[in-house]
Parts: C-alpha cells; structure tokens; sequence
C-alpha cells in the first residue's frame, strides 16, 4: 500500500542571484546530457582504433547508450514520487560523473559500452527535472524565459557535440570527450544542492511496478536495438531485426494493457487523456525527428561528398545557435501573452523553408551558401520547443509534472532515433536510385559522358581509372539528389505538423503562467 509524506506547501520562486545560479546550474547539466548523445559519433573511428575493434562494433558506444537512455527517461515521473525530485536529480548528475569518469579509463569495448549504458541509464531523469526544477523556480508569468533558458541548451548541444568531439579527439584523445563532463557535474551538482537543497518535494512510497517495468525494458530496448541496427543489417530482410521487431510491438501491447490496468503504473499513460498533453507531445516529437534527421543527414553529406573535414561540417552547423539565443528569451517573455500554438506554426513555417532552402543545394554550393539556412534555423527552434512545452504541460496538477515532462521527453528522444534511422536510410535509398538514373546516360551516345571520359583519358587516366573517376561523379551527383529529396519531403511533412498543434486547446490567459502551475 502507498504511504505518502506529509503534503508541501507551494513553494516561493527563488529570485534574485539564486534563480540565475539555479538555471545555469540546471542548465549546464542539461547541456552536458544532450551533448553525449552526439559528441561520442564523430569520434567513433578513434575509439574503434584505440580499443582494436572494428568501426562496426564501435557504434555500440552509441546504441547502448540510446537504449538505456530510452528506458530511464519514462521512469523519471515514478522514481520523483518515491526519492523526491531535487534529491533525484542530484543523484542522477552524480552518477552521470562516476559514469563519463569510467568511460574514460574503460580499458577495451566490453567494458566501454556496459559504463556508456550505464551512463545512459542514469542521464534519464536528468532532463525532465531540470524542466520542472526551473519551472519552480520562476514566477508562473515567467515560466516561459524558464523553458527559454531550457530549450537553448537542449538545441544547441547536439549541433556543438560533433563539433566539440571532432576538435577533442584530433587535438587531445577521446577519453576527453567523456572527461570534460566531470568539472560541468560536479559545478552543477554543487550550485543544484546549494539553492535546491530546502526545496525537496513530497515523497510516496509507491510500490514498484515490476512487471511494468519488465515490459518497458523489454519493448524499448528492442526498439532502440532495431533503430541503431536496422540500416547495418538490411531492415527486415534481416531475421535479427524481425524478430526484434515482433517482440517490440507484442512487448508494447501488453505494457499498455499492463499500465491501464495497474494501480501503481511505472508510467503514467493517463496523461494522454489530456488533449494539450498529447496534441504537444507528439507535435513536438514527430518535429524533433524530422529536425534530428536533417541534422544528421546535412552534416554526412558535406564529410562524405563534399570534401569537408569534421571540424568544417561542425562549423557550418554552429551558427544555428546565434538567433536561437537571441530569440528565446524575447520568446520566453512574451509566450504568456501570445497564444503558443502561432508560435509554434511560425516555427514549422520557418523550419519548412530552410528545408525548401537546402532541397536547392547542388554540388558547387559554397560554404557560405551552405550556411544561410542554417542561420535562419536558429529562428524556428527559438519559436520551437517553448510554446510547445507550455502546450504539453499546462493545466498539470503539482505531482504530475515530472511524469509528464519525463513521458514526453522520451517520446523526443525516441522520435529522435527514428528520424535518424529513416533519414539514412531513406537518403541511400534514394541514392541508389538516382544512381540507377543517372548511369543511363553515361553511354556512347552521350556527348557529355564521352567529352568527359576523353578529357580524363588525355589526362593520363586508365581505362578503368576514368570509370572509376566517372562513378564517383554519378554517385556524388546521387547523393545530392538524395539529400534534396530527403530535405523537400522533410519541408513538406513540417507544413503537414502544423494542424496538429491546432488540436491543442488554448491556453487560459496565455500560456506561459499556466504550464508552469503545477510546478509550485
């Protein structure tokens, strides 16, 4: 049986030095999450060569990290009720730091991938209580600068990671990408315990929901195995996929069946009785994996194609940061007067059209052109995550806030993951395609093929070495095509998003006092 502490009252916002200390406490640690989800994948060659294994068995850096991360996430709502959600954050940010700290000594891959799973495990509750942590601390009229200051770090970090990791591991070594977490955690953790420390909330000591948790680990980590694996392994012509497939949808079933009906569920589907809760969640993840696609895609296109470094294709990526600070305070301040769902159609708008805007890019595209519509990004993600948070999280009663913070971060983060598989997928797919296209025209009917293999042949070319020349063309040319494709129909499916935000019931009196209720 449930037993509860005695109710806390609603807590004063902090002011002055604590609040600004406090965000950038939580922030720094949001910051240091998200930029591990991405910061390791440039630097997988280097890990794979150190520890003597191949670039294959390298990516399980990643996967086991999204797979553990993926379970944790959902659980945050159920481990706030029963440890209090200031002193589980402190936790989660302490092990996060034992965790980077043994990454980085780890001695071969075994033992780097179980210490980056068990980093991913304990990162789980870290984001959706630095959401509703920096919810409490702000007056409820300016809870939307709170998740101003929230969603900078929560953007920005995966577009610095690569660029972070690619600079860290050819100017020092890779262990240094897991290091650079411990001074970060333990400023954070130390600032979060000083103003926190007096503002724990109530605790319950919810029974634990062991088979809801067994299924929950069951169908998400098959998931997460079958998004990190299923290009590598041919998607379901694969029997290691398929299978993993049907366990995950069968596993899901029953988990719903199981959280219904359970008195104590390990997660809290009733949300999803809540029309703003679901219409946001899912706007805001169907969003982010289209938005995670492209940033994956535009930065492999320009390493692998068009002849720029790491560290180049990391600096074509950094400029979307510039407007997004800009614009999300001013964003912040203004979402409780505005109505959040024009915030966020301006936001699909805008991501739509720097979409439209890379779908023109061709093969002499210089890097300056490259960066102009990545630039103008920085305007829809400050008009992006805000307005939809305050859609997800209004009208929540106090208990509810981290359940629901945690539900819908997992669905990011898992949608995040799909976007990625699809996009890299879908792009080689269509390569192929064009591929396929294009190599008709390389004939001797051809004016231009010909022109073009008897200019590389008077260059002192072989035979084969012209073809060789002439392939890698058609497949450069591929690819671009591809990219274009990839990118036209992600502008498209943006501008579809749209009424979805519309579901959403208007905010009483502006939304930004309101999805912050339930944080005091």
């Amino acid at each position: 049986m449930a037993t509860a502490s005695p109710a806390a009252e609603p807590l004063p916002p902090l002011e002055g030095s604590a609040r600004i200390w406090g965000t950038i406490a939580l922030s720094a640690a949001t910051f240091m999450n998200v930029l591990d989800t991405s910061i390791a994948n440039v630097s997988l060659p280097a890990i794979a060569g150190d520890l003597g294994v191949s670039s294959t068995q390298g990516t399980w850096v990643i996967t086991s990290f999204a797979v553990s991360n993926a379970i944790a996430v959902p659980l945050t709502g159920w481990l706030t009720q029963r440890f209090g959600p200031v002193r589980l954050f402190l936790t989660s940010v302490l092990l996060f730091i034992i965790s980077s700290w043994l990454c980085g000594l780890a001695p071969n891959m075994t033992m780097l991938i179980a210490f980056r799973a068990l980093q991913g495990f304990v990162a789980g509750p870290m984001i959706p209580l630095s959401q509703t942590l920096l919810l409490s601390s702000y007056p409820r009229a300016k809870a939307g600068l709170a998740m101003a200051m929230w969603s900078i770090t929560t953007l920005v970090a995966p577009v610095m990671g690569p660029l972070l990791g690619g600079w860290i591991t050819d100017n020092i070594s890779w262990p240094w990408i897991f290091y650079i977490n411990i001074p970060v955690g333990l400023l954070s953790a130390a600032i979060t315990y000083g103003i926190y420390r007096k503002r724990e909330g109530a605790t319950r000591k919810v029974p634990i929901d062991g088979v809801g948790l067994a299924l929950l680990v069951i169908w998400v980590g098959c998931t997460q195995l079958m998004l990190d694996k299923g290009k590598e392994l041919d998607w379901f012509h694969s029997s290691v996929i398929l299978t993993l497939a049907i366990v995950a949808v069968v596993g899901f079933c029953f988990f719903l069946i199981w959280e219904l009906t359970d008195k104590h569920p390990v997660v809290d589907l009733s949300l999803f009785k809540r029309r703003n809760f679901w219409s946001g969640a899912f706007a805001t993840a169907v969003a982010y994996g289209l938005f995670f696609g492209n940033v994956v895609i535009l930065p492999l296109w320009l390493q692998q194609w068009m002849g720029y470094t790491a560290t180049q294709a990391g600096m074509i990526m950094a400029p979307v940061g510039l407007l997004a600070i800009f614009f999300s305070p001013i964003v912040g301040l203004t979402v409780g007067k505005i109505d959040p769902r024009r915030y966020a159609t301006f936001s699909f708008l805008v991501f739509a059209l720097v979409l439209w805007m890379r779908s023109n890019f061709n093969t002499s595209a210089d890097f300056g052109t490259i960066m102009i519509p990545t630039i103008i990004q920085g305007v829809a993600m400050a008009f992006f995550f805000i307005p939809l948070v305050t859609i997800t999280l209004s009208g929540l009663e106090p208990d509810r806030i981290a359940a629901a913070s945690g539900l819908s971060n997992f669905l990011r983060i898992t949608a995040g993951a799909v976007g990625t598989s699809i996009a890299t997928t879908v792009w080689e797919n269509r390569a192929a395609l064009h591929h396929a296209q294009l190599v008709e025209s390389v004939n001797q009917g051809s004016a231009a093929a010909n022109s073009a293999m008897a200019g590389l042949a008077s260059g002192g070319f072989s035979a084969e070495q012209v073809l060789g020349q002439i392939n890698r063309l058609v497949d450069q040319q591929s690819f671009m095509l591809a990219a274009n494709d990839l990118f036209y129909g992600s502008a498209v499916l943006f501008l579809v998003l749209i009424p979805l935000v519309w579901l959403a019931k208007p905010s009483r009196g502006g939304g930004g006092a309101d999805a912050a209720a339930g944080a005091h």
